[in-house]
């Protein structure tokens, strides 16, 4: 029985270390210059304000794109519970107050999840645009930009740091989220 734990947790361990090695290189890959397009996927709003780890996305979002003017955005994010404003909307306001012109930045404000996101996302994306960046916090990027590509969209990813007080709890839901992703992915469809 101590074996079979043993066996078990060893490779719980491994699994989990393969799924970090997969979030750190998507996290450390070079960002390319003038992306036709960003899709930064919106989180929690506290009402009328962004969460740390959504500020994290959107501040991400707008270096970028005070760098590389001819770049759109595609802000997305529904409104949940216990939010004031869309997360798009959110995304849209913040922009602003960063100095993004707002004929820019294109609102999705009707999706519920990450897939949702890039879905109802990709059909905003204006004719002719082909290279896309997707903006979330590090320990979702692999996700995500994984499931814009089974979108068929050509993407990359826009990482943006994780607040520390949110790590562990970030991670560890992360790593459920990739089990789901790649069960869904390979087994469910």
């Amino acid at each position: 029985m101590f074996l079979l734990v043993g066996v078990f947790t060893a490779l719980g361990l491994i699994y989990i270390g393969i799924l970090q090695i997969k979030i750190s290189q998507y996290s450390n890959m070079e960002t390319p210059k003038n992306a036709d397009y960003l899709i930064v996927l919106g989180a929690r709003v506290k009402g009328t304000v962004p969460s740390l780890a959504f500020a994290s996305r959107i501040n991400a979002a707008a270096d970028y794109l005070k760098k590389n003017q001819d770049t759109l955005v595609i802000a997305s994010g529904g409104k949940g519970s216990g939010e004031e404003i869309s997360e798009a909307e959110s995304i849209k306001r913040e922009l602003k107050k960063q100095g993004i012109s707002e004929n820019r930045i294109i609102l999705e404000d009707q999706s519920t999840d990450t897939y949702e996101n890039i879905n109802f996302s990709k059909k905003l994306i204006p004719e002719g645009a082909k290279f896309g960046l997707v903006v979330t916090n590090n320990f979702h990027l692999y996700r995500a930009v994984s499931i814009a590509r089974d979108y068929g969209l050509q993407v990359q990813g826009l990482p943006a740091e994780t607040p520390w007080i949110a790590v562990v709890k970030s991670y560890s839901r992360e790593y459920l989220a990739i089990t789901k992703f790649y069960l869904k992915r390979y087994f469910l469809d």
